[in-house]
């Protein structure tokens, strides 16, 4: 049996960056604290399946040192006012496979001569953030009487992203890596983020959050690529302080694009209860109460201290509220995890023979061309 020479430091650094303690591990590889004191040696076959189970390419492995990871977007996250340091491996396999995909819609665009985005770039940090609010309504066509029109969050969700794919963007929703149910997303990791580009502007939001709350990750996430700006974001709607500066713009954004502050005026209740006002107006526009409070305290209808107050225990409240359960149509969960902008444009390029059906079906995160087919009658492109 052959045996491994593989640096200690490295089964360790792998196994932490994976957040799994040694007793997790130890389950399945009997032996690997003996590995990582270099008192024994794996075997390739142990290697290999220990970096599968860390979530780490098998490669990183023969290193003499642990290599330095970084998200390769600006990150905007912050915990208590400092950046995150270090990115999780369903983060950075997330953006990576987004990446890959947005690679790929860019030059099917240009060998389509698709146009470019107007509306990406078209804002700058300086302008005011209602006014670039109302740009957005305008060009997405999202307003506060279709949302109170919609019955659910999930169906005000549904039709937002439905007028940003019509606008030219991918909107990307997931709550796990790629289809692997084992690895959920983590939202106090990250809510979503935006990789723009001209020809292929994409957002992608964390579909393990509350559908409140990926509203609101939507409209921050298309607030950066107006500014023509890829961001790593973990957005709550609040008023930060110490925060980035484009941050706070995209914050204020998309707070205005949900809930714009002349009509909500129009809906305060000046003896309302906070509790009772947060409900309802948060139903009427489909947004979270977090939100709502914000606005109310844009409004001036709440002061600072209360606003404080209020914040801090909805926060608390959220954070314990248990988060729903997936299922539903595979199909449909497919389209709407990989965009269906994109999954009809990949299925169509790859039916003319223009892609591969293997780089077609890794994309998707799919392994077969039966489950291709019914995903392309799904998106309409396949009777």
């Amino acid at each position: 049996m052959i045996r491994v020479a593989v640096n200690p430091d490295l089964l360790r650094w792998a196994r932490e960056r994976a957040d799994l303690s040694q007793e997790e591990l130890t389950k399945k590889f009997a032996k690997l604290s003996s590995w990582e004191t270099g008192e024994v040696q794996p075997t390739l076959k142990q290697l290999e399946a220990f970096a599968r189970a860390v979530h780490v390419p098998v490669g990183y492995l023969f290193l003499s040192a642990p290599p330095e990871e970084a998200v390769p977007i600006p990150d905007f996250r912050t915990v208590a006012g400092q950046s995150v340091a270090r990115p999780s491996p369903d983060l950075l396999d997330t953006i990576y496979a987004c990446q890959e995909r947005q690679a790929w819609y860019r030059e099917y665009a240009r060998r389509t001569q698709q146009p470019a985005v107007s509306f990406v770039g078209s804002a700058a940090v300086d302008a005011p953030p209602a006014v670039v609010a109302a740009e957005m309504r305008a060009t997405l066509g999202f307003e506060a009487s279709d949302r109170e029109a919609c019955a659910t969050w999930s169906e005000a969700l549904r039709l937002f992203i439905r007028q940003a794919e019509d606008a030219g963007v991918l909107v990307m929703v997931n709550g796990v890596v790629m289809s692997n149910t084992h690895r959920r997303l983590d939202p106090d990791e990250f809510r979503g983020f935006a990789l723009s580009d001209p020809l292929a502007p994409l957002v992608f939001i964390n579909g393990s959050d509350a559908k409140a709350a990926q509203m609101f990750t939507l409209a921050h996430e298309l607030a950066h690529l107006w500014l023509g700006e890829s961001a790593l974001s973990d957005v709550g709607g609040g008023p930060a302080q110490h925060s980035q500066r484009e941050e706070v713009w995209c914050n204020a954004a998309a707070a205005e694009f949900l809930a714009p502050l002349e009509t909500l005026r129009t809906e305060l209740r000046q003896t309302e209860d906070l509790s009772d006002a947060a409900t309802r107006l948060a139903q009427l526009y489909k947004v979270s109460t977090l939100v709502v409070l914000r606005r109310l305290l844009d409004a001036e209808w709440l002061d600072r201290e209360t606003f404080n107050l209020a914040w801090r225990k909805e926060l608390a409240r959220l954070k314990n509220r248990p988060r729903g359960a997936g299922g539903g149509n595979f199909y449909k969960t497919t389209a709407v995890r990989v965009s269906r902008r994109f999954a009809s444009a990949l299925v169509v390029s790859t039916l003319e023979g223009q892609t591969l059906y293997r780089d077609a079906l890794r994309m998707l995160g799919i392994s077969k061309t039966e489950t291709f087919n019914a995903l392309g009658r799904e998106v309409g492109v396949l009777d």
